[in-house]
């Protein structure tokens, strides 16, 4: 599928869900978001479907997202139907990592390829405070998990204010490093001022390459993560959604002052 720029779109991000088992301060409020409607979210048949519908049309690559994908009910059943589905070449999801340690290796049997996940410090402290009561010896136990499931490359998500040189960036290099895991700097985002740039280490956030479009647990395919622009799949089918989407994929990102990370996913 090619966007009105000629850009070839064979990416799919795919939230799964908006609850998340943290509350990360750039990320939701302490007292969280008003969820979703549980009959709102898209059930496994519908994702599978769309999903279907992306590879006939040029989709070869999906992530999974969230919120956290794997605080969705029987997560691996949907890896399982994915997986089975011809054409897809990269299946990958994003995690915090707290619950990976248990999934892992259900996880990969599933079809999964890889994981990137989350983590912004090594100090333990930080961790819960910037997490708001996260135990980052789970994500050190789910990043073990991954690399001895084969979850790999294992890509480390690392969150920085300002410059790949604060000093606990500078540690998750480190560690990263040391475990042979890829480190990936994003800079902090802001959805509603329209704050962003590429990620250190990967091609996010680069606009003139971008190949990806979105679909949200409540079934809108968007054209781009700021962007207000979405399409319901329930109410247009999951093509015309889908075309629609692509077709409106804007030449850069601007502002979204409607949507939140855990709903379409970081």
């Amino acid at each position: 599928m090619l966007d009105p720029y000629k850009r070839d779109i064979n990416y799919l991000r795919i939230s799964v869900t908006d609850r998340c088992n943290l509350r990360c301060r750039y990320c939701m409020p302490e007292e969280g978001v008003q969820l979703m409607p549980h009959d709102a979210i898209l059930s496994f048949e519908e994702i599978s479907t769309l999903v279907k519908t992306g590879i006939e049309q040029g989709i070869t690559k999906v992530r999974l997202t969230g919120g956290e994908p794997l605080v969705r009910k029987d997560i691996v059943k949907l890896v399982e139907m994915i997986a089975a589905l011809p054409g897809i070449e990269d299946l990958a999801m994003t995690t915090n990592g707290i619950m990976l340690n248990r999934y892992a290796l259900e996880l990969k049997k599933a079809g999964l390829q890889r994981v990137n996940i989350s983590l912004d410090t090594m100090d333990s402290q930080k961790f819960e405070y910037i997490t708001r009561g996260g135990n980052i010896q789970k994500v050190f136990d789910g990043i073990e998990a991954a690399l001895k499931a084969g979850l790999t490359p294992v890509k480390i998500n690392c969150v920085v204010r300002h410059s790949s040189d604060e000093p606990d960036a500078k540690e998750v290099k480190k560690f990263g490093e040391a475990k042979g895991l890829f480190v990936r700097f994003i800079h902090q985002m802001n959805l509603e001022d329209g704050t962003f740039s590429q990620i250190e280490g990967g091609e996010g956030g680069n606009c003139a390459t971008c190949n990806r479009i979105r679909l949200t647990a409540d079934g809108f395919f968007k054209p781009c993560l700021f962007n207000e622009t979405g399409f319901q799949v329930r109410e247009l089918g999951g093509l015309k959604a889908m075309t629609k989407a692509v077709n409106s994929k804007p030449k850069s990102g601007s502002k979204n002052k409607s949507g939140r990370f855990n709903q379409i996913g970081g």
